[in-house]
């Protein structure tokens, strides 16, 4: 996919239409940010029953505590059994297009159980993940296709479209987005018991993501105030995205108790992509579509575009690297509405100068570093997750979403940590203690970063 050319207006949705089913599911907002526009749809009309009977027996362990599909092995026989080509019925509601999303949520579910079934059987028995099936039969893969074209995404399990940003539901409406009251609707682990890991895993995404609308605005503000030259505007507008990156990194230290580092490999298997990966080192031949094999990357928190957002904002720059060659790949599996928002942030901040207007004036440089510290806090915790959830649990070198493991995360993590610097170092150091005292744990993050790194690099290295 090329480039998305930043437009010169862009039209961030106040009212997010939610009954309007000719609008994309996913359009950013002030107030649900990076949100799908309404709640996800959670049951498809009576066309898809067997798709729904399948999602519901496919879990490891179901709702109820006996063996799903996946827990006996039997998924892959299953749907060559009983699952007919239902794109006539994604057809028939082609022009709805939330609930194209949701065929598409429901239809990435289905593939990636289907092609790496055969690896977490392997992983079960303690060997290596081994090859997944190459071939994804044409009863999933004209569908998801179709819905993936209709929807806008490619067709392999993405983190907004699917996984975890349209994988939720409110057990009760008028309670809204309170973690307590989110429900997962399809699962790999154990069926959809709010309790476990999976599901912890993926609310906790949500939950972090219901703070973007503040974000958004906060984004959106400053930019205004800066073309407007709007000093007292334009620290507001800073403000708003420091305590909304706040929220999201008080929620993300939730994941330690809702989703458990001991479980989290388990369901990571169904979370693999193609691209990058032993499992398919020719990729996967899509039947029906395409007689080449195709290769997509897995689902990735990486995806999410709030931090990429920030990142434009603040005009970060990261190292002309190949980590970084892969940062940008990410850019093509989210939504379109969101690749098109960041790619016009990017520009106007460009267009504006606007880290050169932020350090025109102490109040706003000070600003200007702590929202650096928030994203610098982000990272620090996604690779302490990295560290704790997976190097210590597994050898097998790539992220879900074909990355190095050791390398990728410590690459946009020192980035940040070299602009801090920069700009502590260009401003005087008279910013007062707050900012003094976040560049003291700067400074000593990064040698403890470097010497993590180093200890985890020589690990994954293969024996002589």
């Amino acid at each position: 996919m090329g480039s998305v050319e930043a437009s010169p207006h862009f039209e961030v949705l106040g009212d997010t239409r939610p009954q309007d089913t000719s609008l994309p599911a996913f359009m950013v907002s002030t107030t649900r940010g990076f949100l799908p526009r309404q709640e996800p749809v959670v049951r498809l009309p009576q066309e898809f029953d067997i798709l729904e009977s399948l999602l519901n027996r496919m879990p490891i362990k179901k709702l109820d505590g006996t063996p799903g599909l996946l827990g006996t092995f039997t998924l892959g026989d299953t749907v060559l059994k009983e699952l007919p080509d239902l794109t006539h019925a994604i057809n028939k509601y082609q022009h709805n297009l939330p609930l194209m999303n949701a065929v598409y949520r429901d239809y990435s579910f289905l593939a990636s159980a289907y092609l790496l079934e055969p690896c977490h059987e392997r992983f079960l028995k303690g060997e290596g993940y081994g090859l997944g099936r190459q071939m994804l039969p044409s009863v999933i893969a004209l569908p998801i296709s179709r819905c993936a074209e209709l929807a806008g995404f490619k067709p392999f399990m993405e983190y907004a479209g699917s996984y975890a940003l349209f994988n939720y539901r409110l057990e009760d409406p008028k309670k809204g987005l309170d973690y307590d009251n989110l429900r997962p609707i399809r699962a790999f682990e154990h069926g959809l018991d709010a309790k476990s890991s999976e599901a912890g895993f993926v609310l906790v995404h949500v939950d972090m993501v219901q703070n973007s609308g503040p974000l958004v605005d906060g984004v959106i503000s400053s930019l205004d105030a800066c073309e407007a030259k709007d000093r007292e505007a334009f620290d507001a507008g800073i403000n708003k995205v420091l305590e909304a990156m706040m929220k999201v990194n008080r929620v993300m230290d939730g994941m330690w108790a809702k989703s458990r580092p001991n479980d989290y490999i388990a369901f990571r298997t169904f979370i693999f992509g193609i691209t990058s990966q032993s499992m398919f080192p020719h990729g996967v031949i899509y039947e029906g579509i395409s007689e080449v094999p195709l290769s997509f990357r897995g689902e990735s928190g990486a995806n999410d575009s709030m931090i990429p957002l920030c990142d434009n904002f603040l005009q970060i720059s990261m190292p002309d690297t190949p980590l970084t060659t892969i940062l940008k790949e990410f850019r093509s599996y989210r939504p379109g509405n969101h690749r098109e928002f960041l790619a016009y942030v990017a520009a106007r901040a460009d267009r504006l100068s606007l880290k050169s207007y932020a350090l025109q004036e102490s109040s706003s440089t000070a600003l200007y570093i702590l929202a650096l510290d928030q994203v610098r806090d982000f990272r620090w915790r996604h690779w302490c997750f990295t560290r704790e959830y997976i190097l210590k649990k597994t050898n097998h070198p790539v992220a879900t979403g074909g990355s190095p493991i050791v390398t990728w995360l410590p690459n946009q993590l020192m980035a940040v940590l070299d602009a801090m610097d920069q700009v502590w170092s260009d401003s005087g150091k008279e910013l007062g203690n707050k900012v003094g005292d976040v560049m003291e744990r700067a400074v000593a993050q990064r040698e403890t970063l470097a010497k993590e790194v180093k200890k985890f690099s020589e690990e994954s290295k293969p024996a002589a």
